[in-house]
């Protein structure tokens, strides 16, 4: 254990979060620069909405910072029993194999059978480990509503992964609003803190080299990554967040999770639906997300990027004032919360009626 008597912990986490966001800059750097060699033997090379083929190595810089926060943790914290912990150890262990079997479909393209099947036992690990929401008054609702939540996120992530940037933002934000309720909770001794502002300082690192025109792409070990590490996150601090009086209150907790998560679930649900009622299969890629019909409308690559990241910080910041300073839940939060992310989740759904597709140049 490094001695910290001498330093307060915002100069420490300050350190911490630029010594990573360079790292990460200088690895995804690495990696671009070896990338046509790289993708020469494995094929990690991918087209996204942009009609170019560019490398997916994004998400070996995650995890990679991931696992270095946790070597953080244990040495500037001097808790070495860390791996004790059971739901940390259900959180290192999901989000371990969300990145292998991303990775692995990155080079060999796996089958979709094998992959819902990862993230069928990702779920379980969660629910093993005591990672369960806890919303219902019967525990085996709970856990089929943690089966739903854990396989939806990282689905639905993946899917969000369309066009430059955007995936990458709106995760930031969403790990952004769980890293203020442990401050304003002053858990800084966390280790969630500790990876969340590592998840945070990487992504940060790669959007240098994902934002419009991108260099890379986080590929689907960069998705998968995000989307178990979220769920996790989301199951922990918005989920489970009890009211002022410690009170679990159900129509609370879906609030805060939509509000928090709105691109992403937004995005999925409203191409499920399409998709569905045109008899697609929802789970094959495609052109018709929100973020592309709003590019149809006119906008450039940029400009929907920056909505997206408005309407989640917006949407973050309600969430954390729900969990921060309403005391007393009534009806009329539930109506006016759930009013306003119906009209912006319809306004995007809305956006797939107007516009029509329109072939990328």
């Amino acid at each position: 254990m490094i001695d910290l008597s001498n330093f307060s912990l915002p100069v420490i986490y300050l350190v911490f979060f630029a010594g990573m966001i360079f790292i990460s800059a200088a690895i995804n750097g690495l990696l671009l620069k070896f990338s046509t060699n790289l993708g020469a033997k494995n094929e990690m090379q991918q087209v996204r909405w942009a009609s170019t083929t560019k490398p997916a190595f994004g998400g070996v810089s995650f995890f990679i910072i991931f696992l270095a926060s946790i070597v953080f943790y244990a040495i500037f914290f001097g808790n070495s029993q860390i791996l004790l912990n059971i739901k940390f150890l259900g959180l290192l262990l999901a989000s371990s194999l969300g990145f292998m079997m991303g990775l692995a479909d990155d080079a060999y393209n796996t089958k979709p059978f094998l992959k819902f099947a990862v993230q069928f036992l990702c779920a379980l690990i969660f629910i093993f480990t005591g990672n369960v929401i806890q919303t219902f008054s019967y525990e085996w609702l709970n856990i089929v509503l943690t089966f739903l939540w854990v396989v939806g996120m990282m689905n639905s992530v993946n899917m969000l992964d369309n066009m430059d940037g955007i995936t990458a933002s709106v995760s930031l934000i969403i790990c952004s609003g769980a890293a203020m309720i442990l401050v304003f909770t002053e858990r800084f001794s966390d280790i969630d803190l500790v990876l969340i502002m590592g998840v945070i300082s990487s992504i940060g690192g790669f959007l240098y080299y994902n934002w419009n025109p991108s260099r890379m792409y986080m590929g689907d070990s960069g998705s998968q990554f995000l989307g178990t590490f979220l769920a996790g996150i989301g199951i922990t601090y918005f989920w489970n967040a009890p009211d002022y009086y410690g009170q679990m209150i159900p129509e609370k907790q879906v609030l805060i999770v939509a509000c928090m998560f709105i691109v992403p679930l937004s995005d999925t649900t409203t191409v499920s639906i399409n998709r569905v009622l045109k008899g697609q299969s929802p789970f094959v890629g495609g052109r018709d997300h929100t973020t592309h019909h709003l590019s149809y409308m006119g906008l450039s690559d940029r400009h929907v990027a920056m909505i997206m990241i408005l309407i989640s910080v917006v949407f973050m910041s309600l969430s954390v004032l729900i969990i921060n300073n309403i005391e007393t839940w009534s009806l009329s939060y539930t109506l006016s919360f759930g009013v306003l992310f119906l009209l912006v989740s319809g306004g995007l759904y809305s956006t797939t009626k107007i516009s029509k597709p329109k072939m990328k140049k």
